[in-house]
Formats: structure tokens, C-alpha cells, sequence
């Protein structure tokens, strides 16, 4: 399970300036959707109708991934609404893949 409740709150103001909310959690407690409540990416981006198909804040997917990774969770995280196509709101899909035992390279009693 995905336990990010006031963490993700105090890490993604502290390291990316934005506010965010967790919710839509399934069954097994392995996906969430974690929705930003502003994004400093996008306050001066408008896309042109010939990139609509582009997700411009796609670097965040790639850094919550990247930050889950470091505290041994593999997750795929997808943009589910992106306000930049006209959606409501900046709405990202956290699924957790597997988790990975911690290794030291040492040992622990020498």
C-alpha cells in the first residue's frame, strides 16, 4: 500500500511548491490519484491546437516516480485530467507496481 497521506502534503509543497489531495484509493490500497491544487508549471502555457496531444507537466509524473523509486516503491504514475487539455483539473495516477527490499552493500555486525 501507498502510504503518502501528509507526507506527499509537507514533500510536494516543500520540493515542488505545489498543494495536493489523495484520494480515489482502490480496493487493494495499490492506486491512488493524487490531485495538484495549483501548478506553477502552467501559469504563463497556453498549448496551440496542434499540441493538444502533449502533456506538458509530464516532468512531474517523472519526478514522483523518481522520488518513490529512491524509498524503494516501483509505481507507474499517469496524468489522468491535465488542465491544459481543458480538463477540470491536474489529476495524477499513482500505481504501485511492487515493493522493493531494501539492500545494503555492507554488513551490518563488522
Amino acid at each position: 500500500m501507498i502510504s503518502c497521506c501528509s507526507y506527499e502534503q509537507v514533500g510536494l509543497k516543500m520540493f515542488l511548491g505545489v498543494t495536493a489531495t489523495v484520494g480515489n484509493w482502490n480496493a487493494e490500497g495499490t492506486t491512488c490519484s493524487l490531485i495538484l491544487e495549483d501548478n506553477p508549471l502552467v501559469d504563463f502555457v497556453e498549448l496551440p491546437d496542434t499540441c493538444q496531444g502533449l502533456y506538458y507537466c509530464n516532468i512531474l509524473s517523472g519526478v514522483i516516480r523518481g522520488a518513490l523509486e529512491m524509498v524503494s516503491m516501483k509505481t507507474e504514475v499517469t496524468w489522468i485530467r491535465d488542465m491544459l487539455r481543458g480538463d477540470d483539473a491536474f489529476e495524477l495516477q499513482l500505481k504501485l507496481l511492487k515493493q522493493v527490499p531494501e539492500e545494503y552493500p555492507y554488513k551490518d555486525d563488522e
